[in-house]
């Protein structure tokens, strides 16, 4: 068997920018223009995905800030998009009567920049500034600037950071916290702020004094403040890897103090209360445990925990959000939400009670609180085949206060369509769940299927309403299936660590047998099953391709990660060798060059067609694992196709016109070779 060693004949194509590389990509694009945008269907097959992602009838997701609502909006009028705000009772209305902040179509075209909305931290408790956060084309990396809010414009002496994986978030009116790039040494191993300092306002960057230090083989630094009345702190900490962290409390003349727990838990400070998330048994509870600890008993040392979360076989905690004086806790039961509402008692102790129902087969999730204000929350339910519903509340005024805010509206044709949960027994015998969406095959018999995975870094694939996936795959007659494997957290921290490290075969197993079981079940056959996955759901498809290449007809790899010897050299690949191992640990080499799909390429097996899809921008996921594989594959004769686009960062794509050519040609892609050679009219 024929297979790449360590002197790598493809190296040349890391180099991101280099004029042979970029003619390499520009060879590639054009292939696959060709095989897949150049025929029947492709047009309007784009122009239907584009009216989806443009639709001005979706729900403008919100945060509240103090009285506004803020909205991030794109369309077809607003390509890279617009940052708004309303008020909730403008947003009941039909037109919520936005009032816009940042248009990122002007600001690129007066400065000469493709700028990417890269989010905003709106300074608590005046909510007046904001430090805005914009990406070159989608990258990472961001410039930061001070935003008036009154004014609507960028204050000119204000706080800005230069392009960076930066780090920073406000103190009070005039003091920031800050980690960034301030020249040799500052960052870690992973490209990321080794430092946490504080920044006053009208003096150098370079004069910000440092707080807290963390190593460079440690992933990051972060601070953050506090900001509740009353229960002002500053927190500052280091993650020494991607699962494990130290928190501290800087005390008055910024000593650090530092919250003991496990560091593979988190914890999270709400006005008199400590909440700890476990990922191991600590205390005499359970790793996915949830406990509660008066702060400043914890800090004077006490350790009677009140248990709000106790896992089992079937059920993970999902999430957590506070209001004023409740918490919400959300839970998964074999991947379908359950949400109730926890109130600490004065004299010690949780009530519990349901916020809300949620169908079975369906997702729920609080979206946003203010829990420095009240007890308002946000709630949002929906389903494979159920567009989202936002409903708004307060707790403590009844389930039937909960009011419908925004329903939207359904994008494809459902007719004939269920949702069907079933389980797969893996190779060990585990039970596998996934979700299969689409037509009665005991009566229509197998039919062209697309498997999703992920299956790494504790998350969990939860049921979601997809328009694109509605109109590209299933109203035209396909079946898709979302396989909850190990490696997420679908069933809390022993589900993902089963697949840390050495175990990580178990992830690729659980999705080899979803697909075995699907055929076993007559939904689909091998040459009419696909699979497609992105990131490390990427490296995903890399080992069905190459470990198990006889159960499908196609596979489509985005931004994924694909060279497993060289992953923690290349951009933040450092920061995951918690997850995968570490290819200059000698103990970790073997299993990794097993893992790795570039080096287990081979001339001599029969691999299905893939499509690799990637972005110059991406500075996460290195696109020099896309580049090499393809060319790797080419050199071996297999049929393969690379698109990358030149901006987009790790999503792909920086608006919806990218965006939806990127999901015309993996739709194309996949009915040339599932279906009957061309994708349905």
């Amino acid at each position: 068997m024929l297979r790449v060693t360590d002197d790598d004949p493809y190296l040349w194509l890391e180099d991101v920018e280099s004029e042979a590389a970029l003619a390499w990509v520009a060879e590639r694009n054009a292939e696959t223009e060709a095989a897949l945008a150049r025929g029947p269907g492709f047009a309007s097959l784009k122009q239907s995905l584009r009216e989806v992602l443009d639709a001005s009838d979706r729900i403008p997701w919100t945060v509240r800030r103090g009285a506004y609502l803020y909205n991030f909006w794109q369309d077809a009028g607003n390509a890279r998009g617009v940052w708004r705000r309303t008020t909730l009772e403008r947003y009941r209305k039909e037109d919520p009567g936005w009032d816009v902040l940042i248009d990122l179509d002007a600001l690129g075209a007066e400065e000469g920049e493709k700028w990417v909305w890269a989010g905003a931290q709106v300074r608590r408790p005046d909510h007046d500034r904001a430090l805005v956060r914009l990406s070159r084309d989608g990258g990472d990396a961001v410039v930061v600037r001070e935003f008036d809010l009154a004014a609507r414009s960028f204050v000119e002496d204000g706080f800005r950071v230069a392009e960076a994986k930066t780090r920073a978030g406000w103190i009070d009116a005039d003091t920031v916290f800050i980690g960034t790039d301030f020249g040799p040494g500052s960052l870690t191993d992973a490209g990321y702020p080794r430092t946490v300092r504080r920044w006053r306002r009208g003096t150098p960057l370079a004069d910000a004094r440092t707080v807290f230090e963390a190593g460079t083989g440690d992933v990051e630094a972060w601070g953050w403040h506090e900001s509740t009345p009353g229960f002002e702190r500053d927190f500052v900490g280091r993650s020494t890897d991607f699962f494990h962290s130290e928190t501290y409390l800087l005390t008055a003349d910024d000593t650090p103090v530092r919250i003991e727990v496990p560091d593979d838990a988190t914890v999270h400070a709400h006005r008199e209360h400590l909440l700890v998330t476990l990922k191991s048994a600590w205390l005499g509870q359970p790793a996915g445990s949830l406990l509660a600890f008066g702060f400043d008993a914890f800090l004077a040392g006490e350790r009677t925990p009140e248990v709000l979360f106790t896992p089992d076989g079937r059920t993970a905690l999902a999430g957590h959000a506070w209001t004023r004086h409740h918490l919400i806790l959300e839970t998964m039961r074999d991947v379908s939400t359950r949400i109730e509402v926890l109130t600490p008692a004065p004299r010690g102790g949780w009530t519990r009670e349901p916020l809300a129902d949620v169908p079975a087969l369906s997702a729920g999730e609080v979206v946003d609180t203010d829990p420095d204000a009240g007890d308002e929350f946000f709630l949002s339910v929906s389903g494979f085949l159920q567009p989202s519903t936002l409903y708004h509340g307060h707790i403590g005024d009844g389930r039937d206060a909960m009011d419908v805010l925004k329903q939207a509206p359904a994008r494809f044709d459902t007719a004939g369509l269920a949702v069907h949960q079933f389980f797969a027994a893996s190779r060990d015998g585990t039970r596998v769940p996934y979700f299969v969406i689409g037509p009665d095959h005991s009566r229509t018999g197998p039919g062209p299927a697309l498997l999703y995975g992920y299956g790494g870094f504790e998350l969990s694939l939860t049921p979601f309403y997809s328009g694109v996936t509605g109109r590209a795959w299933l109203e035209r007659g396909g079946t898709y299936v979302i396989a909850n494997i190990r490696g997420g957290g679908e069933y809390g921290p022993a589900w993902h660590q089963a697949a840390l490290g050495a175990g990580r075969p178990r992830a690729y197993e659980d999705f080899a047998a979803v697909a075995a079981d699907l055929v076993a079940r007559g939904i689909t056959a091998p040459a009419m099953l696909g699979a497609e996955g992105g990131s490390n759901g990427g490296l995903l498809m890399g080992a069905m391709l190459t470990r198990y290449p006889h159960l499908f007809g196609a596979i489509v790899a985005q931004v994924p990660l694909l060279d497993m010897l060289r992953f923690h050299k290349l951009l933040a690949g450092a920061s995951w060798t918690a997850e995968y191992g570490d290819p200059d640990d000698p103990a970790d080499l073997p299993h990794l060059r097993e893992l790795s799909p570039y080096h287990r390429l081979a001339e001599d097996r029969e691999y299905p067609p893939v499509l690799l899809m990637t972005s110059t921008r991406d500075d996460r996921v290195h696109p020099g694992h896309a580049r090499k594989t393809a060319a790797r594959l080419r050199e071996l004769g297999h049929r393969v196709l690379l698109h990358e686009n030149t901006g987009g960062g790790h999503a792909g794509a920086s608006d919806n016109e990218q965006a939806a050519h990127n999901e015309a040609l993996v739709h194309t892609f996949l009915w040339q070779h599932l279906g009957t050679g061309s994708a349905p009219a």
